[in-house]
């Protein structure tokens, strides 16, 4: 169909999920990735992935820091990756909050997850066709923000979800124990001929 968007993404979760979750964390010394992350990433670039960063920071609402700061950490996980053969097609982040502290950042916004805005965004600019697209986090927030664009998402359960406050849109199609079963979850499912055999459990 003309006008149809034709690219395939897994938009990523930053903190908790491709790297240790240090808490208002803007100091790209204190930046570690996580177990089985760049394995996993250079798995579904070579499948024809993009690769696309959505977090909320919530930090700027709240005057922990400045977007200026997000934007270092951005450019620091982007040379990390490409050294490592994985580019990282787009970073998009939210920086609001209701309670935040900085008025101009203090509301309720549709980008924030579990809203679905940061995907939509990153789908119009980037011509991410979203139903053969997923989202991978490790809280409910980022399963809601996924199912609401209409990717198939995981979550990585490895303890950041304390809530569990499960309806419809906060079911994972599936769970995984940490990053390095993602790929496989992925490329089993795309039927890619590099896929191995999964190793995840299936929430449908």
């Amino acid at each position: 169909m003309p006008g149809a968007r034709t690219l395939k993404a897994v938009f990523l979760d930053k903190d908790g999920t491709l790297i240790e979750d240090v808490p208002y964390n803007v100091d790209p010394a204190k930046i570690r990735l996580l177990p089985g992350v760049v394995t996993a990433l250079q798995r579904l670039h070579s499948a024809g992935f993009h690769l696309v960063v959505v977090t909320n920071q919530a930090g700027i609402a709240l005057g922990r820091f400045q977007e200026p700061e997000v934007k270092t950490v951005e450019s620091h996980l982007k040379t990390v990756l490409a050294e490592a053969g994985v580019p990282l097609t787009g970073f998009y982040f939210c920086p609001h909050h209701p309670l935040g502290t900085v008025p101009q950042y203090s509301f309720r916004c549709q980008c924030r997850k579990p809203q679905a805005g940061l995907l939509l965004r990153a789908a119009g600019d980037l011509d991410i066709d979203l139903q053969n697209s997923w989202m991978i986090g490790d809280i409910l927030d980022d399963v809601e923000a996924g199912r609401r664009s209409g990717c198939r998402t995981i979550l990585i359960h490895r303890g950041g979800e304390r809530r569990w406050q499960v309806t419809p849109f906060r079911r994972p199609h599936y769970i995984a124990c940490d990053f390095s079963m993602v790929d496989d979850i992925i490329l089993s499912y795309e039927g890619s001929s590099a896929a191995k055999p999964s190793r995840s459990g299936v929430l449908q």
